[in-house]
């Protein structure tokens, strides 16, 4: 299935190098859980599978989120901003945890006055499940 118009009119792939801004909030809480990027064929494969896809800009391909972890991002629905530069996934995110450091969000150092807080701890290890690059 190729993006067909009016997608194609409405999301705007030329401002940022042919990527657009990914959001993952989960669809029944409304955390905020991660954030990427995707090209066209991301969001193709994402709206025909129904589980996220994103592009990774360090390993330079399409990566479908849980590949290795097995936690995917079960897709319920998509928005786009009104610029046409950002897209919301609404997610069902098996396996608790959606950040590569093994916790449920990637937003987990709170910024205060005083200094960064560490606001969650990791569901599970990364180097258990990505080796060294973990």
């Amino acid at each position: 299935m190729a993006i067909q118009p009016p997608l194609r009119e409405i999301l705007n792939f030329d401002k940022g190098d042919g990527l657009v801004t990914a959001i993952a909030q989960d669809a029944a809480s409304g955390e905020v859980l991660m954030v990427a990027s995707m090209n066209p064929e991301a969001l193709e494969r994402t709206l025909e599978s129904g589980e996220a896809v994103y592009w990774s800009r360090s390993r330079r391909r399409l990566w479908h989120k849980g590949e290795e972890s097995g936690n995917v991002q079960r897709v319920r629905e998509v928005l786009v901003d009104c610029d046409g530069d950002a897209v919301l996934l609404k997610v069902e995110q098996t396996g608790g945890a959606a950040c590569h450091t093994g916790r449920r969000s990637c937003f987990f150092h709170r910024l205060t006055a005083a200094g960064v807080e560490i606001t969650s701890e990791p569901l599970f290890d990364p180097r258990e499940v990505y080796g060294a690059k973990g």
